[in-house]
């Protein structure tokens, strides 16, 4: 997350307050728990993988990753990693207690009951950047299964076999993917979840996965929930007005004047040929537009139909590739 800047805010009662300026996000991935695209899935782990290895090449534990401290970036099509209240020099911790519950690596625990306790952990005994990778993890796990794994994770079966666990979870769910992908993203979050945080992998080499050289296609709901400056509109234009030129100039000019009173629009598509043929794409100049757009429009009737309006990704837009998005 970018920091803008610090101010110090006074109250009238002379309390004085330290604050941080941090540029907007949206939903976060606790918003999005339900089970997700392998799109999707791939998206936010690569997002936060990059994220880690940026941090922890300085040194840095975020050492509070959980679903409500990644957020989508609908500026720059990303998931972005917020809140570091319990972030550390790795080698220097000063916080005692760390990660959030259900996320929490073996290791944090153990550490977290003994300062409890009020056993002092020396210098180079604390917990790692692998308590970043553990929680991550977790996170992938819960986002493929689209269930919460606090209560799984403090049963005994886990503690004893948690690998056999992970393939459950996965054989449970292989029958609405392709096999080899799942394979791959499996592989990677049994690399993160080892007990033995030595043996666990790197953010830098689980970002050599295969998992991240698979090409995936969005889910329609990805695009409902997922802001971006582009709005993609269906259910609106006929195989016959794209045929006939004059009609199809009208169409163009009439979407123009009333996607115009939601925002300013940057450009207008109207593909007459798959992918795509006859969805409109409607780019605005930011997301807020195309979000207040997005809110306006859906629902909304245009010679008798009901509009459907997603967002599309900026990026894929802007470079001429259409979508063939899996319903």
């Amino acid at each position: 997350v970018t920091l803008y800047g610090v101010f110090t805010n006074h109250s009238c009662m002379g309390v004085a307050t330290r604050c941080l300026l941090l540029e907007l996000l949206d939903v976060s991935v606790s918003e999005l728990l339900q089970g997700h695209s392998m799109w999707l899935v791939q998206h936010c782990a690569r997002d936060i993988l990059e994220a880690l290895a940026f941090l922890h090449r300085e040194g840095y534990v975020h050492a509070d990753l959980k679903p409500r401290n990644i957020l989508w970036s609908a500026d720059d099509e990303c998931f972005k990693l917020i809140d570091f209240g319990l972030s550390f020099k790795e080698g220097n911790q000063d916080v005692k207690y760390i990660q959030t519950d259900g996320y929490r690596a073996p290791e944090a625990e153990l550490q977290n009951s003994l300062a409890q306790a009020g056993v002092e952990v020396e210098g180079d005994s604390g917990c790692t950047a692998a308590v970043d990778l553990w929680s991550l993890g977790i996170i992938l796990l819960e986002m493929f299964s689209g269930i919460k794994l606090k209560d799984t994770l403090r049963s005994q079966e886990w503690k004893d076999n948690s690998a056999a666990i992970i393939d459950h979870i996965f054989a449970s769910n292989s029958l609405v993917c392709p096999a080899i992908p799942v394979y791959h993203l499996r592989d990677l979050i049994k690399s993160m979840l080892l007990n033995n945080p030595k043996q666990r992998c790197t953010a830098e080499t689980a970002l050599l996965s295969p998992f991240f050289s698979i090409p995936f296609a969005p889910h329609i709901e990805d695009l409902v929930l997922l802001p971006s400056p582009v709005l993609r509109l269906l259910n609106l234009i006929d195989d016959s007005h794209l045929h006939n030129e004059d009609e199809y100039e009208d169409i163009l000019e009439d979407m123009k004047e009333e996607c115009q009173k939601y925002g300013s629009v940057v450009s207008l598509l109207i593909p007459k040929e798959n992918p795509g043929k006859g969805q409109v794409f409607v780019e605005y100049a930011n997301s807020s537009d195309s979000k207040e757009a997005q809110r306006l429009l859906t629902g909304r009737t245009f010679d008798g139909k009901f509009v459907v309006a997603t967002f599309y990704p900026l990026s894929a837009y802007k470079r001429g590739y259409l979508y063939q998005t899996v319903q």
